[in-house]
């Protein structure tokens, strides 16, 4: 079958080259949608641009390499982001988009989902899971190698995302779709004081951050997230079947952080040597808890705004 899909595609003339093209992707392993995969320089610009999250860096970077590395995976790779604001979730997940694709959230293959953008009506649940289901369904028919980004997963109606279930366990191949090469992240505040409490007793007894482990945070995170009543994770099936692959962890961040973070937008913008700048606005953001003042309560998320105002 795919030697007649390949000679029907050596003549562009025809009217359902198109059609066929589509099929002939998602049956075979020569052409995958522009998917142009460049792990190298993922996991350079993971180790340059994401400042004191060593977990993150590491499981990131070999998750997404081991799951390339298998032509034919068992089943899709599922990651959950966790962390309080500006720690670098989002970053690292168009960091996925840019590498995986080369053309970052412009990708017509990285596919982001915002709750309170697309969702935004906690009655309509039944109406959003049909769509949700259409919506990944089709992407997946398109381009088997689809990205998907859920954001803010701490505002996702609670049972919309086991809408996804099906497609995130080992069995679901269907004619024309393989499920089972496609990236899902899921991308959240929720588990953070978890994080955070670790973190913090971490630094409380003189232990540097990159002595906490996956293994420290992975469980803890889950329950977390599957008991909380203000997470897209409440009570669902997709982590009672243990369909999440790694629940990666972001710490929170320091000042020593922030001012790497203030350093790198400076040099963006030409403006690499104003140790001036760096330390008025790592001084002018709030540290805690208190006593300690250990961790910027805004992360990152708050630099550029006052850059904008020392500068």
């Amino acid at each position: 079958m795919l030697a007649v899909l390949s000679v029907l595609l050596l003549c562009p003339c025809s009217p359902v080259s198109g059609v066929f093209q589509r099929l002939y992707c998602s049956l075979s392993d020569s052409c995958e949608c522009d998917f142009k995969p460049n792990i190298r320089d993922l996991e350079w610009d993971l180790y340059k641009n994401v400042f004191g999250q060593p977990l993150a860096q590491d499981i990131v970077s070999e998750e997404v390499a081991r799951f390339l590395q298998n032509k034919s995976p068992d089943r899709p790779l599922v990651l959950s982001f966790h962390g309080s604001s500006g720690t670098g979730k989002t970053l690292v997940s168009s960091m996925l988009g840019k590498h995986l694709f080369g053309s970052a959230m412009s990708s017509p293959y990285v596919h982001q989902f915002i709750p309170t953008l697309h969702f935004p009506r906690p009655d309509r649940l039944q109406e959003y899971r049909e769509e949700l289901k259409s919506w990944v369904k089709g992407n997946l028919t398109e381009c088997a190698r689809s990205v998907f980004l859920f954001d803010e997963m701490e505002k996702m109606p609670p049972g919309l995302i086991d809408v996804l279930e099906p497609f995130l366990g080992p069995s679901h191949v269907v004619f024309r779709t393989n499920y089972r090469k496609a990236i899902y992240v899921f991308i959240g505040t929720s588990g953070e004081e978890v994080i955070n409490r670790k973190a913090l007793e971490s630094r409380q007894a003189g232990r540097d951050r990159e002595e906490i482990t996956w293994a420290d945070l992975q469980d803890d995170i889950a329950r977390a997230v599957y008991n909380s009543s203000t997470s897209g994770f409440f009570r669902s099936s997709v982590v009672l079947q243990r369909l999440v692959g790694r629940f990666v962890p972001f710490l929170p961040l320091s000042r020593r952080h922030v001012e790497r973070c203030v350093r790198s937008q400076l040099c963006q913008r030409g403006s690499c040597g104003r140790g001036d700048v760096v330390e008025a606005v790592a001084g002018d953001m709030t540290y805690a808890p208190v006593p300690g003042h250990y961790f910027s309560t805004a992360g990152c998320k708050a630099v550029p705004a006052k850059i904008n105002f020392f500068l």
